[in-house]
């Protein structure tokens, strides 16, 4: 299974930043639409998405697609 870490990075961002960062920001930033950041976070989705999005989210959370995706066997 494949789990989505919006959830942490978003956390770090905010912590790093000291503000509130909301869905519609990242989705703005990182042109990737705020409902698909939505299934991303909720594991119960198992959302599939494009190498593009995941690249997107890499570009504005300054970090590595490992960061952004985690697999863990089922």
């Amino acid at each position: 299974m494949i789990k989505f870490k919006i959830k942490e990075l978003i956390a770090e961002k905010e912590f790093n930043e000291r503000r509130k960062i909301t869905l519609h920001e990242i989705a703005d930033s990182a042109n990737v639409n705020r409902t698909a950041l939505s299934k991303m976070m909720n594991p119960s989705y198992q959302y599939s998405t494009t190498t593009k999005a995941i690249e997107s989210l890499c570009r504005y959370f300054e970090c590595k697609v490992e960061d952004v995706i985690e697999y863990f066997e089922d």
